[in-house]
């Protein structure tokens, strides 16, 4: 990383804001920002927070929405946490809790109002966001996100033609729920995956 970056990341590291200066209530655990960003990485994938797995490990996508999502991407591990191939930014850096029903809370309100615009300031050489998740597509797109999840996905097309330094591209979240989701919407396997994986090795120097 450059240095102006590497410390911003050690600043992120330090953060508090969630517990000592909190928009609503404070979060119930200890603060653990996990996030990548790279120097030199074209391709940043913008998600949602961290989960209850990746809070324990500190690494980005160390579960099973991890599996998926590298599997959508067409990359091995290796490749997938090289921070010259990819950046890792998410929406909240901290695990932000779970609710009632033992389902992820949102990422928290204070973060990425915070960080987000000074680290995509240090990243000038992203030219790919994949905007991963409602909350994503929300920050990334403003008024080009459609009122659901499924219509601004479903308008893949017309995002990456409007779009430019860098292009974006809206996903689902890689969860469980997904497999069902795709079912009822083949086009996301037929013509999006393949689109974005020629769209991964391209930026990757990768052959077919």
């Amino acid at each position: 990383m450059s240095l102006e970056l590497d410390r911003l990341v050690t600043e992120i590291k330090a953060c508090r804001i969630c517990v000592e200066r909190p928009v609503g209530k404070p979060m119930p655990h200890e603060p653990r920002p996990v996030v990548m960003p790279s120097s030199t990485a074209r391709i940043l994938i913008a998600g949602q927070a961290p989960g209850t797995k990746v809070h324990l490990s500190g690494a980005p996508f160390t579960d099973a929405s991890g599996d998926r999502l590298r599997e959508w991407l067409g990359v091995t591990s290796e490749t997938f946490y090289d921070p010259n191939a990819f950046a890792i930014v998410p929406m909240g850096f901290c695990f932000p809790g779970q609710d009632a029903k033992g389902g992820d809370l949102p990422p928290r309100r204070e973060c990425a109002p915070a960080w987000r615009t000074p680290l995509m300031a240090l990243m000038p050489q992203v030219d790919l966001v994949l905007a991963v998740g409602q909350y994503a597509q929300r920050w990334h797109l403003g008024t080009t996100r459609a009122g659901t999840l499924t219509e601004t996905v479903a308008g893949w097309r017309g995002i990456w033609e409007r779009s430019s330094s860098p292009h974006l591209l809206p996903l689902p979240h890689p969860s469980w729920r997904t497999f069902a989701w795709a079912k009822r919407n083949p086009w996301f396997e037929m013509e999006l995956l393949p689109f974005l994986k020629a769209e991964i090795r391209n930026r990757l120097g990768q052959s077919k």
